[in-house]
């Protein structure tokens, strides 16, 4: 178990990572007729007509429905000043009436599945229509904690099982991806009881956990192809480093080199706030595989 003051210290970087005011995007558009499939777009604040790569966003909050993605419009503004063009997916969260005394269900299926499938589907056309700055060759997709969980997946639809209504014939043409704090080991985050059982609860709870592990976990859905690094904080109480490292070693044992960058004295929020440190770093690992 944490000490009080590991404790009191998450608690003081969630507050600073959430202190920032909402960024309001250069615009919005819907992939889908349900309020959440929605996607914003920023554009690049550093000026000029040339072409920026495109980084897409996907928020975190286990995958519940109290936590939106306006918690994440000041990284995507972080982002778009650092000359990135910006795409914030929106998308659908539990909703379930919770037991007595629980806190708010995880996720939902398979409509959160669905439900990025379906953005990442649009994306192109979307892009052309309303973020024209984009160069969609250079797409890097990063995502925090549940939503790093979501990047990691949407980066291995072509190596879903067979017959899986998300599958698609062909990589995604991603530069790569960056996770940050990701639930990227569904099985190693259910051991360690990460965010009150929110893995369980996001594939349906224990009677369907193992049916649908094989088309949900990123652990399981190796090797990509696809360009990925892991950004991890040494003392992350939320997203322990243990599920990086299991994500990591199964990316090995299929044959597939995942980076994983830990950084010390960081814990899980500092890598979505502004102002600090961690952040800087995160833009700089999209930085090397964007340009």
């Amino acid at each position: 178990m944490p000490d009080d003051a590991a404790v009191a210290r998450d608690a003081a970087e969630a507050d600073a990572a959430f202190s920032h005011p909402a960024v309001t995007p250069d615009t919005t558009a819907a992939y889908g007729e349900h309020p959440d499939q929605v996607i914003d777009f920023y554009e690049p604040r550093t000026g000029g007509d040339a072409p920026a790569p495109l980084v897409v966003v996907l928020h975190g909050g286990a995958w519940r429905a109290p936590y939106d993605r306006l918690h994440l419009t000041p990284f995507a503004d972080f982002l778009a000043r650092r000359g990135f063009a910006v795409a914030n997916v929106e998308y659908r969260r539990g909703s379930a009436i919770p037991a007595q005394g629980a806190g708010p269900v995880a996720g939902r299926w398979p409509e959160t599945f669905d439900d990025v499938a379906a953005a990442f589907d649009a994306l192109p056309g979307l892009v052309r229509e309303h973020l024209p700055v984009a160069d969609t060759r250079r797409t890097v997709v990063t995502g925090h904690s549940a939503g790093g969980h979501l990047a990691l997946w949407a980066a291995s639809r072509h190596v879903l099982p067979e017959g899986s209504p998300w599958r698609i014939g062909r990589p995604a043409p991603f530069r790569g991806v960056v996770a940050l704090a990701p639930i990227a080991d569904l099985r190693a985050a259910q051991e360690l009881g990460v965010c009150s059982d929110a893995s369980l609860q996001l594939l349906g709870g224990a009677a369907t956990f193992e049916e649908r592990l094989p088309h949900a976990d990123p652990a399981a859905l190796l090797p990509t192809g696809i360009a990925t690094t892991v950004v991890q904080g040494r003392i992350d109480l939320v997203v322990p480093q243990a599920v990086a490292e299991a994500y990591a070693d199964a990316a090995a044992k299929a044959g597939e080199v995942v980076g994983v960058t830990l950084l010390e004295e960081v814990g899980h929020f500092p890598l979505i706030d502004p102002a600090a440190d961690a952040c800087a770093v995160v833009a700089e690992e999209i930085a090397q595989l964007a340009f």
